[in-house]
């Protein structure tokens, strides 16, 4: 981050938008916005802030993974997938196909 060009105020955000715009597109850096001095907005190009998301989920589903080997490891009971599906079944009266 470059906080010379990455950092603006809201007005000078509102008067320059289309050069702003250009930039991130450019640079893939997010451009941070403030009010009175303070740190208010952060804008990104929507390419940047995909993969931002696909990040946060990656690590969330990495984080729940890590979670359910360590319950196996440490002598957690766990059920099979066909009994899982043999409750469901059974509980909501249905069959299940091979």
């Amino acid at each position: 981050m470059n906080i010379i060009r990455d950092i603006h105020s809201v007005s000078v955000f509102k008067r320059d938008a289309s050069k702003i715009l250009k930039q991130l597109k450019k640079t893939k850096q997010p451009v941070i916005l403030t009010v009175n001095g303070k740190a208010d907005a952060v804008i990104m190009d929507a390419e940047s802030y995909q993969h931002l998301v696909e990040a946060k989920e990656y690590a969330e589903t990495v984080a729940v993974l890590k979670e359910r080997i360590e319950e196996l490891n440490s002598g957690v009971e766990c059920q099979t997938m066909e009994e899982v599906f043999s409750e469901i079944a059974k509980e909501y009266g249905v069959t299940l196909e091979d």
